[in-house]
């Protein structure tokens, strides 16, 4: 069975020339979104990346910043509407912790027609995970761990693909000591490079409690993982960004660097 990563969007908050950080595990048919980007953008990249909202029935929220929450807004919306026009079969369900699904649904119901939020606990169903807590997503089974954010609360997982691969999302943070037995050795580590750290003086990566990607390959290396993901960066060096991140994450970290654009399919298998 087919098994992907679709990264919808690399950037960071800030970004104009890319779409906000948000990805799609594909297994077969079903796809597992996690992240939704800043706005109503999420529906093109999903239409662009061939992912019908019908294959959607799970979503993952790592936290309620604005370059992660109102784009999952838009894939609730659109799928109460498919719901009502008899053109989604099933339930969605938005996996988060409470916090985050509490802050979710108050933005869902204070802008979203009645039509919409009448299908909250019914067959969209908010559903809160605790850290450490096990969960089911497009077939594959997971669990959620509290990244032990200094800003909002933020969660990532580590989720079983089906053929036995580990794939760990660490959120846009770097990885807190207290889950890197859930990270280490994993198969696939997605984790976020700010910038690099040639322009860390440029950026400032440190002041906002992001890595660079020098941060990122050193943190793959100690972790023995396989293949590294690099994404949440900034936007002013996109022509250049993929061939320097990537050489700068192999100073450390000799397995397989990926630093994807916008759209970029990655064959997991």
């Amino acid at each position: 069975m087919n098994c992907s990563l679709i990264v919808l969007g690399t950037g960071n908050a800030a970004v104009t020339r890319c779409y906000n950080t948000c990805f799609a595990l594909q297994n077969g048919s079903r796809y597992f979104l996690t992240d939704g980007g800043g706005g109503n953008g999420i529906l093109a990249r999903l239409q662009q990346a061939g992912i019908p909202l019908a294959g959607v029935h799970e979503v993952f929220l790592t936290h309620t910043h604005t370059d992660h929450i109102f784009g999952v807004v838009w894939v609730v919306r659109m799928i109460a509407q498919a719901m009502n026009g008899g053109q989604y079969e099933g339930v969605l369900r938005v996996y988060s912790h409470a916090e985050g699904l509490e802050t979710l649904e108050t933005i869902c119901r204070a802008t979203l027609p009645v039509k919409v939020t009448a299908h909250f606990g019914k067959d969209i169903m908010f559903t809160p995970l605790a850290d450490g807590q096990a969960f089911s997503a497009a077939g594959m089974q997971g669990t959620a761990f509290d990244i032990g954010s200094t800003k909002a609360r933020q969660f990532g997982y580590r989720l079983f693909l089906p053929d036995g691969q580990r794939f760990v999302c660490l959120g846009d943070e770097p990885c807190n000591e207290k889950n890197e037995s859930l990270a280490r050795s994993a198969d696939w580590l997605l984790s976020e490079a700010f910038c690099l750290f040639g322009d860390a003086a440029r950026f400032k990566p440190y002041e906002k409690h992001h890595s660079t990607a020098l941060d990122a390959g050193r943190l793959a290396a100690s972790l023995g993982v396989k293949n590294l993901v690099l994404y949440h960066t900034e936007d002013a060096t996109l022509p250049t960004r993929r061939a320097a991140y990537t050489a700068e994450a192999a100073e450390h970290f000799s397995g397989a660097i990926f630093v994807p654009d916008d759209g970029e399919m990655i064959d997991l298998a």
